[in-house]
């Protein structure tokens, strides 16, 4: 049995509202828009109405929590760095004593060891190393600069002032 208050579709139809008026074989719908229409009781079902109740302050707080979630994992992306691997190459890193070595065996050591440690980073598909040479006289960044020259797939250029001041090369490895 259909009473006032109650929400009811009508069949074969898309109209759907609260029954505002009732007569013997007729009744008024009126829609969520304020329409209202005459049907047959023949014509209409009621419709079982949600127990959920909604307002607009509450969708409205749901929508901002969404989005602020959606903002928070996209920032998260964005803020992901690529792991810097820093590798000193100060003489006094490498050796205990420098007291048997002249400043050629010096240099030497400290190419090889840049020469390896590059290397190692291509195999363990790193992509970003700063080399730490000092600024010193620049013959060790001179020499470290001719070899990243001889690699195709690395990006070379003065590490972060703020970090490391003059005395750092920072290489970028590009990796298929």
């Amino acid at each position: 049995m259909i009473k006032l208050g109650d929400q009811v579709e009508v069949l074969d139809d898309t109209i759907n509202g609260k029954v505002v008026q009732l007569s013997h074989n007729s009744l008024i719908i009126e829609d969520h828009d304020g329409f209202r229409f005459e049907v047959s009781k023949a014509e209409v079902v009621p419709v079982k109405p949600l127990d959920v109740e909604l307002n607009a302050a509450d969708i409205h707080e749901k929508i901002k929590t969404d989005l602020n979630l959606g903002k928070t994992k996209s920032s998260q992306k964005s803020v992901r760095e690529v792991p810097v691997i820093e590798i000193d190459l100060h003489i006094h890193e490498l050796v205990n004593s420098t007291k048997n070595m002249s400043n050629f065996d010096m240099l030497n050591l400290q190419l090889d060891t840049a020469r390896h440690r590059l290397e190692q980073a291509i195999k363990s598909r790193q992509k970003r190393l700063v080399f730490i040479h000092g600024v010193g006289e620049g013959v060790l960044k001179q020499e470290l600069e001719t070899l990243f020259r001889r690699y195709d797939h690395i990006d070379f250029y003065d590490a972060d002032f703020k970090t490391y001041g003059f005395g750092a090369t920072e290489v970028y490895i590009y990796q298929n």
